[in-house]
């Protein structure tokens, strides 16, 4: 099987390549009419690597993401091969030819290890049937879109039958996994200030165009807190982080929504990174320095809770998402 994500730089000398290739990206971000996407996104890469670089600089020169999503690949695949699954397929549409289990490999869309790089690998192994799983709990066309778009370009030059899942924002087991971290977060305050806790789920923006075009990203981000309240008494609001670009975002942003806090009165605030899956730049850098500093400039103590990464009822959700898409691809009973 195949974990997708964004990808991130692996080094402060790797900021300005990945931003072009994130820049470049059509279905991300339209710089212009389509003739001008690259040359724009090598402008832009070229006037915001230094300040990005800073950004990076701050939480140990590089992205985590690589290195948390292999780890999350080495959990799954160690959680499926103890699973039924060696019972139900003996071997292998989603391992190394003439070995048994299941090799789950990871592939990234902006920076290395490359969906193009990464396909030929799974190829040569000997792997016919692969199982697609992006690390997106909820679908844009933004990620899962561009993601699978890339694979299937990739893809379609290999004998390779793929099963994708598009999203999984409701998994009962990705919706424990989230209400355990937020009760952890929850307890991290004072024993008397914890019925004053505001929870702020912050997810990461997207162009209101693309919401206006039918995407279903906006609408998956309020289904995931349904389904998280169901279980767990909070007081919540919801905002969105990391916009760049002059067109319109969604709203309201999580710059305002501290200040819009504070004027509440709001003084404990626990923020629910709701769209990530894994530390990176916008947990690290984004929540943990600079909405924090903001936050407490207005007076708010603001906490995060731990980012799923490798916990063990996230990776049990991860395993039941790909047991679930197995048995819909009619590749298991």
């Amino acid at each position: 099987m195949l974990l997708l994500n964004l990808g991130g730089p692996d080094s402060l000398r790797a900021v300005k390549p990945f931003l072009y290739n994130l820049f470049s990206d059509r279905q991300i971000i339209r710089l212009g009419p389509s003739f001008l996407q690259k040359p724009l996104a090598w402008l832009i890469s070229s006037l915001r690597h230094r300040k990005t670089e800073g950004f990076y600089s701050l939480i140990g020169g590089k992205s985590p993401i690589c290195d948390i999503t292999v780890a999350q690949a080495k959990a799954l695949e160690e959680a499926l091969n103890k699973s039924q699954f060696t019972e139900i397929t003996p071997h292998p549409p989603l391992g190394k030819a003439g070995q048994s289990g299941v090799k789950v490999y990871v592939a990234m869309r902006y920076w290395h290890p490359l969906i193009e790089d990464v396909v030929p690998e799974i190829h040569k192994d000997g792997v016919r049937r692969l199982i697609v799983l992006g690390l997106y709990p909820q679908f844009s066309v933004a990620t899962t879109g561009s993601t699978l778009s890339k694979l299937a370009e990739v893809i379609s030059k290999y004998p390779l039958e793929i099963f994708s899942i598009r999203s999984w924002y409701d998994n009962q087991l990705y919706i424990e996994a989230l209400v355990e971290e937020i009760r952890t977060g929850i307890k991290s305050f004072k024993k008397e200030s914890i019925g004053e806790v505001h929870v702020l789920f912050s997810a990461h923006s997207l162009p209101v165009k693309f919401i206006e075009e039918g995407d279903p990203y906006a609408d998956q981000i309020n289904a995931t807190i349904g389904e998280i309240v169901k279980k767990i008494d909070i007081q919540w609001s919801l905002s969105y982080q990391s916009k760049s670009g002059p067109v319109q975002w969604l709203e309201p942003s999580t710059e305002k929504m501290l200040e819009k806090l504070a004027e509440k009165g709001t003084r404990n605030l626990l923020v629910v990174p709701i769209s990530f899956v894994s530390d990176h730049i916008e947990t690290l850098y984004e929540i943990d320095i600079l909405y924090k500093g903001m936050a407490e400039k207005l007076g708010i103590r603001l906490e995060r809770i731990r980012s799923l990464n490798t916990s063990p009822l996230f990776i049990a959700a991860l395993q039941e998402i790909i047991l679930k898409g197995m048995k819909e691809a009619g590749w298991a009973e």
